[in-house]
């Protein structure tokens, strides 16, 4: 029944979503589920955990289909948009979930080894911190392209901007990110010689 849907655009679909109409989920769903869930799958590296990511994102869809606002961008980017949040939202739930406290950590070989740990923790920490303070759309950019894997040209089409609007907005986010990380990083070397 959702096919006889197929001839509306994606913003049409969705103001039918909003009007809580399920064959027009349906249907955004046959338009977006397969790359909708090769992105979650590219983001979390597990079958399971992007099932998750997609369910959550159409319900996500259904339930705020209403907020949706096509002079701001279009459907297509708003609904991988949530994806790749929720995607995002999953990974660290599960970096929070596997990471034991310390007192339950086994015993390292050596000392080495947990300077490093120590080391490479911190600086998880600081640059997840650093992303939170970018724009949405630098942030967005910058996580899709690492999490995600997507090159450049790939952000462009799949959030319906120019490349060279993605390339501004990843070299602006990543000098953002050098200049938050670069204050902290002169403090660790000094304080650790």
């Amino acid at each position: 029944m959702a096919r006889e849907l197929e001839h509306l655009s994606d913003e049409a679909l969705l103001a039918l979503v909003a009007r809580a109409e399920e064959p027009a989920l349906a249907e955004v769903y046959d338009r977006f589920g397969a790359v909708a869930y090769g992105l979650a799958l590219r983001v979390l590296r597990d079958e399971g955990l992007a099932q998750d990511a997609m369910q959550d994102a159409f319900l996500a869809v259904w339930r705020t289909a209403h907020t949706f606002a096509p002079e701001r961008g279009a459907a297509r980017t708003w609904i991988l948009t949530l994806v790749h949040r929720r995607a995002v939202d999953l990974v660290r739930r599960e970096e929070r979930r596997r990471g034991d406290p310390l007192d339950s950590a086994p015993e390292p070989e050596s000392g080495e080894r947990t300077d490093e740990l120590t080391w490479l923790r911190f600086e998880r920490e600081r640059v997840q911190a650093a992303l939170r303070q970018l724009p949405d759309k630098q942030r967005e950019a910058l996580e899709l392209a690492y999490y995600g894997g997507f090159t450049q040209s790939q952000l462009a089409e799949r959030l319906g901007e120019p490349l060279g609007t993605i390339k501004t907005r990843m070299h602006s986010g990543l000098a953002r990110l050098r200049d938050l990380l670069q204050p902290e990083e002169t403090e660790w070397t000094s304080s650790t010689t």
